[in-house]
């Protein structure tokens, strides 16, 4: 697994799990915050932590946030300076941002000024936990034992091509046991079926080799 640089902006509580997360996981993190106790708080559990403001472009630039594999613009409820760190970000030539929305209307405006991937974790979580609720749970109905797991992933440009071709078997030691487009499942699909960016997955491994998987997909 390729060690990633991530920089992590805003060390509330979700962005101190993000990056301290990823720095567990082996990444590389640089964690920056406006106030000095939220600092203090991740110094030892990531790579290197700092007072920054963000939405200062100078600051940034200082950082040199265009070599980080990715930035996370975690900052919660002060939403000017969660907009005016991921314009300055992407203005400085970050290659990936990812940023939190409070809302549904900073959701549409961080979309607008270019932020790559837009979440809303407290909305996020509640409707996966809903279709959770609402939807049967096919890991109840089957005694998988041991560390296995059956996950719902959505593939990306990553894994365009042929079953076959993929070898997502050879590779990761995962299987596909359904494909989920446009609304329609394919059970057991085979080996010369195609998957498609935005194709849903329902895959069968060890938690392990499923977590290999969403790395190599950059989840």
């Amino acid at each position: 697994m390729k060690s990633k640089q991530c920089l992590v902006i805003g060390l509330g509580r979700f962005g101190t799990a993000v990056a301290t997360t990823l720095y567990e996981m082996g990444h590389e993190v640089v964690a920056i915050d406006q106030h000095e106790e939220n600092v203090e708080r991740v110094m030892n559990l990531v790579t290197h932590a700092a007072i920054v403001d963000a939405s200062d472009e100078r600051a940034l630039r200082a950082l040199g946030v265009g070599d980080f594999d990715v930035v996370v613009v975690a900052i919660g409820t002060d939403v000017q300076a969660n907009i005016l760190a991921t314009m300055n970000a992407k203005s400085l030539g970050a290659p990936y941002v990812v940023s939190k929305a409070v809302d549904e209307m900073a959701r549409r405006v961080l979309e607008r000024i270019g932020a790559d991937l837009v979440i809303r974790p407290e909305h996020d979580m509640g409707v996966r936990l809903a279709r959770q609720i609402a939807t049967p749970n096919i890991v109840d109905t089957l005694d998988l034992g041991g560390d296995y797991a059956i996950v719902e992933i959505e593939a990306n440009e990553r894994l365009k091509g042929t079953l076959r071709d993929l070898n997502l078997t050879g590779r990761f030691n995962v299987q596909i046991i359904a494909i989920s487009r446009a609304g329609k499942i394919e059970v057991t699909p085979r080996a010369e079926d195609e998957l498609r960016p935005h194709d849903k997955l329902v895959v069968i491994g060890t938690s392990h080799n499923i977590d290999d998987l969403r790395r190599y997909l950059g989840e």
